[in-house]
């Protein structure tokens, strides 16, 4: 087993003037190297536990520890962001320049890294991100899907070890969402990087390690992706959908079609729909 990266002890975190907990006597580990996603209805308080991660917020009580630093102390919010990024819903919300290669320059500015390392670690994260070419165009020139890669490696050339994507691929057309999803998951495949997904799509979460689905602020289910969505029922119950093929294989079981449970992918679907044939 991996090193356990974030460590999340009994957490809980109420907004001011908030009538309930946002999060709930939370405890989840997400290990180094994971692609972990996190799903649940509006409200449940995924978004909150991205910030908890991050250190934007600092739990009412309960303990969090990023990468072996504590991020419920406030003295501590620094390093913790050192080692987590993230990136967020909206990427106009997260760029600040208007020019592309000094947007993803200005996190190390404002560390005081020396010059020549900022070049080197910005070609390198706009190759990363496969935006090299509009190293010096205008971000408000870029698609929707092409500002968040600007966005990701804003975040890339600040060598973090995780991070966290809080619903990035939500205004994305589908070849954007498609596009930020296959990074995400080439830089903790290819990268190492631990990657905590936070979404609405299933057919992301399909491809996750983990999933993780939270409601009124706890975690409901917590399993690989087919023993979560193998519990349809609950699944459905919590407010989510399951994965079109599930849905499918199911019709097409009760129609006498002798396929297994837990296919989740076009893939498995196809592959087990020609073994049919083949019997």
């Amino acid at each position: 087993m991996n090193n356990v990266i974030i460590d999340a002890r009994n957490v809980t975190y109420r907004y001011e003037g908030g009538l309930s907990d946002a999060v709930s006597h939370l405890s989840l580990k997400v290990y180094e190297g994971e692609f972990v996603a996190v799903l649940g209805r509006n409200g449940c308080g995924k978004s909150t536990l991205a910030k908890l991660m991050n250190a934007l917020l600092l739990p009412t009580s309960g303990e969090i520890m990023v990468n072996g630093v504590k991020a419920s102390n406030e003295d501590e919010c620094y390093e913790v962001r050192k080692s987590c990024g993230m990136v967020f819903q909206n990427p106009d919300n997260q760029i600040v320049t208007t020019i592309v290669e000094e947007d993803c320059a200005f996190g190390l500015e404002n560390l005081g890294v020396e010059p020549a390392l900022i070049r080197k670690r910005v070609d390198e994260a706009l190759n990363a991100v496969g935006m090299a070419k509009h190293a010096h165009s205008s971000p408000a020139m870029l698609s929707g899907g092409q500002k968040q890669r600007v966005a990701v490696a804003g975040v890339l050339a600040m060598r973090p070890r995780i991070i966290v994507f809080d619903e990035s691929t939500a205004m994305l057309d589908p070849i954007g969402r498609r596009d930020v999803f296959a990074l995400a998951k080439k830089l903790n495949q290819e990268e190492g990087i631990t990657i905590v997904w936070i979404t609405h799509f299933m057919e992301e979460a399909v491809q996750a390690d983990r999933v993780v689905v939270m409601d009124h602020g706890r975690i409901a289910l917590e399993d690989t992706p087919h023993q979560v969505f193998a519990q349809m029922d609950k699944v459905l119950s919590l407010g989510l959908d399951v994965p079109e093929m599930m849905k499918l294989s199911a019709r097409l079981r009760a129609s006498g079609l002798k396929l297994p449970h837990g296919i989740m992918t076009v893939e498995e679907m196809a592959e087990n729909l020609v073994k049919l044939r083949n019997a």
